[in-house]
């Protein structure tokens, strides 16, 4: 009963801290707009055409819901992750397959691009998508021979770094129109989003997510052991396959839509399971998507108001919060052992 009592809780709080992160993203901002003015705007739709119709419906509501759909996305490729190396410290970024999207995205972009006007962005998120497939490849090669997390959390972040390197000898055959925009893209942000970021992100995104929430049953079992889940009837090579896809789905759209966001995917699923007390995925999978909703969300409203009218790139934000709960849990981890 206590523990019920408590994921009720969590689920309450949550909930009211993503309502309370969209109220303050929405009415806060360079123009200030009286709150019983945002709430004819968005809900009775006056003032049609106005500058402040236009910054509330074209500019903050496509910005915060790109950032919380993207946020769930990061916290849940991070949880599947997780999952599939059984350890909180393995996440997109700190694998290095945010970097391969990345590189394989500003290959085609700088390249591609000089042969076609324009790339549409479903064509963003396939290319991402290959790239960070790709990276994820090269971490199981290595995850297969590899028996310490220690030594692979060190080959991903190698990784990591020859993606930056031929991302990097791209942009020095980049004209000066592609250097402005993979450098303010590489540095991850969600000032560029749309209505056709939002459409995007929602039609692979949600989806990907209802899919993992259908697998919680194998994932459950899976946590318990390889054994145990063959024992269930789990194809374990077919599930393997699923884990790998979902999560560099989810990964490869956050890099196409926002850029390289780091340490959202290994901080949130850590915290959402200290705050709900257990790992079982029916519970905390939600759970999960809502908490990176929430912390994406504060965070860009950190990113863009902390040095008004500067904006800070998303990724130093995250870094922030993120990257002290990754040195706790790795000493916490060693401590362990």
């Amino acid at each position: 009963m206590k523990r019920r009592i408590r994921i009720e809780i969590v689920y309450i709080i949550l909930i009211v801290l993503s309502i309370c992160a969209v109220v303050l993203n929405i009415n806060t901002g360079n123009i200030h707009i009286s709150p019983l003015r945002i709430f004819r705007i968005i809900f009775l739709k006056q003032g049609a055409g106005s500058a402040e119709f236009n910054i509330i419906w074209k500019i903050r509501l496509p910005r915060l819901l790109t950032a919380s759909i993207l946020g769930g996305a990061l916290a849940l490729s991070g949880y599947l992750l997780q999952t599939f190396f059984r350890n909180p410290i393995a996440g997109p970024f700190v694998l290095g397959i945010s970097s391969g999207a990345k590189m394989f995205l500003a290959v085609t972009m700088v390249f591609l691009l000089n042969y076609i006007p324009s790339m549409p962005v479903w064509a963003q998120v396939f290319t991402a998508f290959v790239g960070s497939l790709m990276a994820m490849l090269y971490v199981l090669v290595f995850a297969n021979r590899v028996h310490s997390m220690a030594m692979l959390l060190v080959i991903g972040i190698m990784i990591s770094y020859i993606c930056s390197a031929v991302t990097d000898v791209c942009i020095t055959f980049a004209n000066d129109s592609q250097i402005a925009n993979l450098t303010h893209w590489a540095m991850g942000s969600f000032s560029g989003s749309s209505w056709t970021t939002v459409q995007i992100a929602a039609a692979v995104v949600l989806p990907t997510a209802l899919i993992t929430y259908l697998c919680s049953k194998p994932i459950g079992a899976y946590q318990l052991g390889e054994g145990y889940a063959k024992s269930m009837g789990i194809n374990i090579k077919v599930f393997r396959v699923i884990i790998i896809v979902l999560s560099s789905l989810l990964s490869a759209c956050v890099t196409a839509l926002a850029g390289p966001i780091s340490f959202v995917g290994i901080a949130v699923p850590h915290i959402t399971r200290l705050l709900l007390r257990t790992s079982k995925p029916l519970i905390s999978i939600p759970a999960i998507f809502l908490t990176g909703m929430v912390f994406s969300m504060f965070c860009d409203l950190i990113a863009r108001t902390i040095f008004s009218p500067s904006e800070l790139a998303i990724g130093t934000v995250t870094a922030v919060f993120g990257a002290p709960i990754v040195i706790w849990l790795m000493v916490s981890r060693q401590k362990k052992h």
